[in-house]
Formats: structure tokens, sequence, C-alpha cells
């Protein structure tokens, strides 16, 4: 029997996982992004909350948290994947 090539061997070591190296950094780079995105909302809905209580009103604060944050995190979550180059 012949032997193996060395060549060919390393090359599928190096290549192989590859594909499991991007998904990786993808399911990351998402995982980042969902909880940027919650923690967001979540601060301006707290905000909103917070409005409420102070000036008596009963979900006006609440929504407009709501109405600011899903906009405001959609834009600084483009804005940061736009300056690391992923959009």
């Amino acid at each position: 029997m012949e032997p193996i090539n060395d060549d060919y061997a390393n090359r599928n070591k190096t290549h192989g996982h590859e594909g499991l190296k991007q998904a990786i950094k993808a399911f990351s780079v998402l995982s980042g992004v969902g909880i940027y995105f919650v923690i967001f909302v979540g601060i301006c809905i707290f905000i909103g909350d917070q409005v409420d209580q102070l000036c008596g009103w009963r979900l006006a604060g609440k929504l407009t948290g709501i109405i600011v944050g899903f906009p405001g995190a959609i834009y600084t979550l483009y804005r940061q994947l736009k300056s690391g180059h992923i959009v």
C-alpha cells in the first residue's frame, strides 16, 4: 500500500473546520446582536415605566419607550455592525 500524502491530510485538517469556525463566529455575532437589542429596548421600557410612575401616566411612557427603543436599537446595531465591517 502507498502511504497517505501528508499534504492532503494536513490540508483536510486545516480546511475541514473552516465551516465550523465561520458558523461559530456567525452564531456569536447574532447572539450578541440579540442580547444588545433586548437590553437596549428593555432599558427604554424601564425608563418609560419610571416616567409613567413619576408623571402619573398609565402607559404613555412605556409605549414611548417601546417606540423609541426599537428604532434606536436597530440604528445603533446597524452603526456598530457597519463599523465592524459586518454589514
